[in-house]
């Protein structure tokens, strides 16, 4: 697999305080990475170190196979970036932010039009900036970020404050540039739902660690439900199960089963019944990504 960006023991320190702590991060190429955090996780930090803003205390990172100590200005120049809120001139237009940073990058005016299209900004191309609701504003901040043709784009916290219809023009907006674009996009936040919905790659921050790297879809088998039994003398039904090679697992007084076909149910519930164990209840047990996401975090605050 190709990957776009690579980190290896990426680690910050701010005196004693560690704020990132040995992150071995890959982007692979195309995708869309959610980097995934509570807030004061180190997403930031992180951030402003793969864009150059902060050297690490110690560790690597390669973007386009390239080292950023060593090859900053060519790496930069195929990056573009919106961090925290995007800062413009109130009292210019639309159009007017682009061209005054058209003129700074150095590309053709023709790309104002593109990536005002891009980000379906061309109807108020030339409207103050000061009158734009807040997601108009994050929309221009990407279309700023897209002027030089990226290959790679890093959003930190873009639907950060937005209105629900904005962060749905955000999340439409970044999930169509791979596909049509060829763009790798990496964007934080820290609402596992949006992440769930935008991301194809996932990457979760804890205490500045990474607890888990992995697709989406991984994430997603982590969440599926077990099937779970309330029964008589559960501590010793839950041995008997075992004694029999069915899986389970027993924490609190109740036996979870993760096989959940209706064979391996039934077998289960024969066993226990034939073995003497009165069944008081068999029921699926429903787990979102949160639940999956706490779990994770807490798993990591408990070592």
């Amino acid at each position: 697999m190709e990957y776009v960006l690579q980190t290896k023991n990426l680690t910050k320190r701010f005196g004693r305080e560690n704020a990132v702590v040995g992150l071995d991060m890959k982007i692979p190429r195309g995708e869309v990475y959610g980097f995934l955090g509570p807030n004061g996780a180190g997403k930031t930090t992180t951030i402003r170190m793969l864009l150059g803003l902060m050297k690490p205390t110690y560790g690597t990172i390669h973007i386009f196979n390239k080292d950023l100590k060593k090859e900053k200005i060519d790496i930069l120049r195929k990056v573009g970036s919106l961090v925290e809120n995007p800062s413009y001139y109130p009292h210019l237009t639309a159009y007017e932010n682009l061209e005054a940073l058209r003129k700074i990058l150095g590309v053709p005016k023709a790309r104002i039009h593109d990536v005002l299209e891009i980000v379906r900004l061309t109807d108020v191309a030339n409207k103050k900036v000061k009158g734009f609701s807040l997601g108009m504003k994050q929309r221009l901040g990407i279309a700023a970020a897209l002027l030089h043709h990226p290959d790679l784009l890093i959003l930190d916290e873009p639907t950060n404050g937005l209105d629900p219809s904005g962060i749905i023009e955000i999340r439409n907006l970044i999930k169509r540039l791979p596909s049509e674009f060829g763009m790798t996009v990496l964007i934080s936040s820290h609402l596992l739902s949006e992440i769930d919905q935008i991301a194809t790659t996932v990457g979760i921050l804890s205490k500045g660690k990474m607890i888990f790297q992995d697709s989406i879809e991984a994430m997603r088998r982590q969440a599926q439900q077990r099937i779970i039994f309330k029964v008589s003398d559960s501590d010793h039904a839950w041995r008997a199960l075992l004694s029999k090679g069915i899986k389970a697992e027993y924490k609190d007084g109740v036996i979870y089963l993760s096989e959940r076909s209706n064979e391996k149910v039934a077998h289960a519930v024969s066993t226990l019944v034939h073995e003497g164990f009165s069944i008081y209840r068999v029921e699926e047990e429903k787990r979102s990504l949160e639940d999956v996401f706490l779990q994770m975090t807490m798993e990591e605050k408990i070592e």
